[in-house]
């Protein structure tokens, strides 16, 4: 069993949702699935492993400071596969 990354509410008014996730080595987010557009913030460099529904896995390094924005209905579970902690931040667009 991985440990669970740590999110932090930041905002949640009627335009956006802002979480702050932070992860140790080895940790996940768990199965989830987007209900709103959403932009990703590097706070580190993130160095995610991604687990997709059909049993796919890859892996990629998102770089510290550099943003990256997905659609709703994104389904994953994100994990640090990195060995220093990561953190992001995510923004969710109502």
């Amino acid at each position: 069993m991985r440990p669970q990354a740590t999110a932090t509410q930041m905002i949640d008014d009627a335009r956006v949702r802002v979480t702050r996730f932070d992860f140790v080595p080895g940790a996940e987010t768990g199965w989830h699935q987007h209900a709103m557009d959403y932009v990703i913030t590097a706070i580190s460099d993130c160095h995610m492993r991604l687990e997709l529904p059909d049993g796919t896995i890859s892996e990629v390094t998102v770089p510290a400071g550099t943003a990256y924005r997905r659609d709703e209905g994104v389904e994953h579970n994100v994990i640090n596969a990195g060995e220093t902690r990561m953190s992001f931040v995510e923004v969710e667009l109502k």
